[in-house]
């Protein structure tokens, strides 16, 4: 369900964990509403906190992440989504009773089962969010504060929420210029599976594929828009896509398994030169593309 703005949203210090591409871009955001007091910036890479100073994205700057959150309202884990279970356990005995903390992950099952395994319970005030917006590049250089505007952030509650908590992150993520809902955390997950996950692996296999053939030097070279919209999510950092696609494997293999299928029907209708088994296939995705994806 969509969630309305309840209230004009300010919070004077907001601390971002990780300060790429996301994290930079929702400090851009809130800013330019006057959303915030000061963002304050953790990360383990200098240069990119130094960046993120120099920019006026960040106010703080830390490398130590208690000292980046111990007075903050908020906190955002912005981090590669492997290490939030260990800097939740890290940064949890430090945080005022009021805190909030979310993330941006992009996937969320794997995310409350570390932080469970690492703390032995999930806090009440650790809200799960994911906005669905980002491009091909990294690196708070590439931050810019328009990013979520009417885009969709998907907030996944978890039943030992507290409802003041959950308001927080739905108002902090309108702020930003966003939509929000609310999702389950397998739906979530299965969701994300089959609409940017499974993408992200096409377009990296195809590539990976075409870079492989011995004459990839002409394919890449009369490459047409086609091939470079459809492949332009390969570009993204693949670090991180290789922990998105382990952490949110179950959901992933699930989508595959009938994606390989469809690829199967495919396969033989060339086989059998069978042009209505495939003008019916082009059909429904035609259909289902031009009356189900609308742009927010």
């Amino acid at each position: 369900m969509k969630i309305e703005l309840s209230q004009p949203f300010f919070k004077e210090r907001i601390t971002i964990m990780g300060i790429g591409l996301i994290g930079g871009s929702l400090a851009r955001a809130l800013k330019r509403s006057n959303s915030v007091g000061k963002i304050i910036a953790y990360d383990r890479d200098e240069a990119a906190l130094q960046r993120a100073y120099e920019l006026g994205v960040a106010d703080e700057i830390y490398t130590d992440p208690v000292e980046a959150t111990k007075d903050a309202d908020i906190i955002i884990l912005a981090t590669p989504i492997t290490a939030m279970g260990k800097i939740m356990k890290e940064i949890t005995p430090y945080l005022k009773e009021s805190a909030v903390v979310s993330d941006v992950g992009s996937t969320k099952g794997s995310v409350l089962a570390s932080i469970e395994a690492e703390l032995g319970y999930l806090p009440e005030r650790f809200v799960p969010a994911h906005p669905i917006a980002g491009t091909e590049k990294h690196g708070v250089e590439n931050s810019f504060d328009s990013l979520f505007d009417n885009r969709r952030t998907l907030v996944i509650p978890h039943l030992e929420n507290s409802h003041d908590a959950v308001r927080t992150i739905h108002d902090m993520w309108k702020a930003a210029g966003s939509m929000t809902e609310e999702m389950g955390v397998k739906h979530h997950d299965q969701v994300l599976a089959a609409t940017s996950h499974i993408p992200h692996l096409l377009a990296y296999a195809t590539v990976d594929t075409l870079a492989n053939l011995d004459d990839r030097a002409e394919i890449f070279r009369f490459a047409a828009g086609g091939f470079r919209d459809f492949t332009r999510i390969s570009a993204s950092d693949p670090d991180l896509w290789a922990d998105i696609c382990l952490q949110n494997r179950e959901s992933i293999l699930e989508v595959l398994v009938a994606y390989q299928k469809k690829i199967d029907a495919l396969r033989h209708a060339l086989e059998d030169e069978d042009r209505e088994v495939l003008r019916k296939i082009f059909a429904r995705a035609k259909h289902a593309r031009d009356n189900f994806y609308k742009e927010p």
